[in-house]
């Protein structure tokens, strides 16, 4: 039987015991050296001398909508070592297996599957990849590649969007933060200008109240502001997503308040409406 990799704290019921059984894995996703860890126990069985069961991996890490594939996790393929990807398929009428965070509940969808007369579901073991030397070098790379041949054995679209994200932008909604259908890319783009590393909102944040626009600030005042090249595609994007009608302008506020979310997500909210808004 094979191993698989599990959240921890998806073992504290009757099913988890018996998946103890299997040997598997454990993930603490809100242990920030779980991640080095698991990525070593792989390694450590896939190049372990002694017979090991292998090892299942979900790499999207999560239950989507399947509607697409997400952003693989690199965990799997940090050992370098081949894969077989496979694709699973629920061609049913109706899609009573679908579970989101936001959908219906495990026992929801349990008692609408029990109530079909029959629901069907496809294996498909796709052909063994071996890696290059360039993707046994480059985790990413080989998650990325591998993600791209099981999307056409789907004929399904490939999205960028990761668990993390998703983390991220169910916290902006619950927060009701301005524009927080966008925070994913708005922390994207802050990462590829620099933002994440000059701490220029921040320092905003922390200047005395006359410092900080109390309205609307046009493209070049963006940048200035954040000292960030007006010439840089990606600080236009970003300008661009606070600015929908196209205008020209922005409340610069708003802005600062996302970013100040993106960079402390656990802050209470109060704290950032001040820091934004002082």
């Amino acid at each position: 039987m094979s191993s698989v990799i599990v959240r921890k704290e998806s073992m504290d019921n009757y099913v988890g015991k018996l998946i103890n059984y299997t040997q598997p894995i454990y993930v603490w996703r809100e242990d920030p050296n779980s991640r080095q860890n698991t990525i070593k126990a792989i390694k450590e069985r896939a190049n372990s001398p002694e017979d090991w069961p292998q090892i299942i991996i979900f790499p999207e890490g999560t239950c989507t909508n399947r509607s697409c594939l997400i952003t693989f996790k690199h965990g799997a393929f940090y050992p370098g070592v081949p894969v077989q990807p496979v694709c699973i398929r629920y061609p049913n009428r109706l899609d009573t297996v679908t579970w989101t965070w936001e959908g219906p509940g495990v026992l929801k969808l349990l008692w609408l599957t029990l109530t079909q007369v029959h629901s069907a579901c496809e294996v498909e073991f796709l052909p063994v990849y071996v890696p290059s030397a360039e993707e046994r070098a480059n985790a990413k790379l080989y998650a990325h590649n591998v993600r791209n041949v099981m999307s056409k054995a789907l004929g399904l679209p490939i999205s960028d969007y990761t668990y993390d994200d998703c983390k991220i932008l169910t916290r902006a909604k619950e927060m009701n933060l301005p524009f927080a259908p966008s925070i994913v890319d708005v922390e994207k783009l802050r990462e590829s200008v620099g933002l994440n590393k000059n701490h220029s909102e921040e320092k905003i944040a922390a200047s005395p109240a006359g410092n900080i626009p109390e309205n609307s600030i046009n493209y070049v005042e963006f940048c200035q502001r954040l000292q960030i090249q007006q010439s840089h595609p990606h600080a236009h994007k970003l300008f661009s997503l606070f600015d929908p009608r196209s205008n020209g302008v922005i409340d610069f506020r708003e802005y600062l308040l996302c970013a100040l979310f993106l960079i402390k997500p656990n802050q209470p909210q109060i704290d950032l409406v001040k820091s934004a808004f002082k």
